[in-house]
């Protein structure tokens, strides 16, 4: 059996694998990189815009990421962090589009207005504490604030349509929000690649087994999923960037850092109206709060979205549970993850979270009418016959012990990565896709540190104009760059 020799073996054809793959290929075009794809193309599982929402996850409207603290004190660091990450995305496309390697960028980005939307005097009041804390500070400042329901009616008729007079509403918005489709932005990345001479993508293969060698390379074993035939790549550095798929290969790997995580699957549901006559009333990306019990990327929301091109209306997501760590994974995913290093951490986490396991079990047993009346809190005039539902993507989040030794479910995102920078996985779902290019740049950052300190800084901050500095703390090289990204890639108009 033939050996093909990396510098670099990527496993999925996601949004991360093509980041990573993108960033390091601009840093040395001489590296000889392998993506591994186990569908028969790219960007079909989270990364397809039917199974993720689309946003551009800045931290404008999405209310799960400022929870308030025990004296009912809202807390924005997390928002304050996220919009960052984004900014480092919208940086490193704007650097794609410029040099011809995406296309144009109404092809995977459009100006979306992102606006959060609460009703009640206790939710109002959550949300015009929201307001004062978020725009006092230059990465919010330009975002706006009503209660007043004519000035609401103009951003988001639809929501206001119908709604009960003397209701109190509130509202905030950001225009240059933005609707991104993560497929899209993907294969076109991906293609790019493909020019390259040093890269090679192999559609329809997985991983079956791999092993570090003495000389402190990885020998990953290959089956191809049509032919059933094997093949070996001996790969300097490993990545696994396969979704809910990281998390199999990471046990899989060995390595220490791998102990002790877990995951807990979630699927989810959209409902879809492309009626042109409706679609064409709202024009924004409107959050609301997460109803009790509710995991964070459960956060109801009303979403344009433009899919390959055509626009649509997406209400969700609806949550559901399942033992898939993939869409189109297997029902035994999840008790194949369970060793003894995570038994621990996993019980912990299932029965301290019953409610949640009721809640999602409860979303799946909805009726069609039922989700109806989920929607109309958002859309009151929403006929039924109108919408119809549609699945969404797989999320595995993390399950990792707390200091105690105890289990713990996170939410978030997480990079685990051999100590010696072997290998590296991307585990667990929120903010996810919108933050691809800061959580890929943290991976060349533990994993490349000799290249890093040998001329890679310089063509990192080529391609991200803030790499290395706090975009938290400068407003003026915020406002530098965002007046670039927001340009090129049209989302002020």
């Amino acid at each position: 059996m033939a050996t093909k020799k990396v510098d670099v073996l990527l496993v999925g054809g996601g949004v991360m694998s093509a980041t990573l793959g993108t960033l390091l290929s601009k840093l040395d075009p001489s590296m000889k990189i392998t993506m591994v794809e186990r569908l028969d193309h790219v960007a079909h599982e989270s990364t397809d815009g039917w199974n993720n929402a689309g946003t551009g996850h800045a931290g404008y409207c999405e209310l799960n990421y400022t929870a308030e603290d025990e004296k009912g004190n809202v807390e924005i660091n997390r928002a304050q962090a996220i919009n960052a990450n984004f900014e480092i995305s919208l940086q490193l496309w704007t650097s794609l589009v410029n040099s011809g390697d995406l296309p144009a960028p109404k092809n995977f980005i459009n100006p979306t207005p992102h606006m959060s939307f609460v009703w009640g005097e206790k939710n109002v009041a959550f949300l015009r504490q929201r307001f004062e804390k978020m725009s006092a500070h230059h990465l919010f400042k330009d975002m706006e604030y009503s209660e007043d329901p004519a000035v609401l009616n103009e951003w988001m008729p639809l929501v206001m349509d119908s709604r009960p007079a003397g209701e109190k509403v509130a509202a905030t918005r950001v225009n240059y929000g933005s609707d991104v489709d993560f497929g899209s932005l993907t294969r076109n990345m991906i293609e790019t690649l493909k020019k390259h001479d040093n890269f090679e993508l192999l559609l329809s293969h997985e991983v079956s087994d791999f092993l570090k060698k003495d000389d402190g390379r990885w020998s990953v074993r290959l089956k191809d999923r049509v032919s059933g035939e094997s093949k070996t790549i001996n790969a300097g550095f490993v990545f696994l960037g396969a979704g809910g798929g990281a998390l199999p290969l990471l046990q899989k790997s060995g390595i220490p850092e791998s102990k002790g995580y877990g995951g807990f699957p979630v699927s989810g549901q959209w409902l879809v109206c492309t009626e042109e006559a409706t679609v064409k009333r709202h024009y924004a990306k409107v959050y609301g709060k997460a109803a009790i019990g509710a995991p964070p990327m459960s956060v109801p929301h009303l979403d344009t979205r433009i899919i390959n091109g055509k626009p649509a209306l997406l209400f969700g997501p609806y949550a559901g549970f399942t033992t898939k760590f993939l869409k189109k994974g297997s029902k035994l995913d999840l008790i194949k993850s369970v060793r003894v290093n995570n038994l621990l951490p996993m019980m912990d986490v299932g029965m301290n979270n019953m409610d949640l396991t009721k809640y999602l079990i409860g979303e799946v047993l909805q009726n069609h009418e039922e989700r109806m009346k989920s929607l109309r809190d958002y859309f009151p005039g929403a006929e039924s016959d109108k919408w119809t539902l549609a699945d969404a993507g797989q999320r595995v989040q993390i399950i990792k012990k707390d200091a105690s030794g105890r289990g713990k479910l996170e939410f978030g995102t997480e990079l685990v990565a051999a100590a010696d920078g072997s290998l590296a996985a991307l585990l667990g779902a929120s903010p996810g896709a919108s933050v691809a290019a800061q959580a890929m740049i943290e991976v060349i950052e533990r994993c490349f540190k000799a290249q890093l300190d040998s001329g890679w800084k310089a063509k990192l901050k080529q391609l991200v104009p803030s790499y290395g500095e706090s975009l938290i703390n400068n407003a003026e090289l915020l406002g530098e760059v965002r007046q670039k990204t927001l340009s090129t890639l049209g989302l002020v108009k």
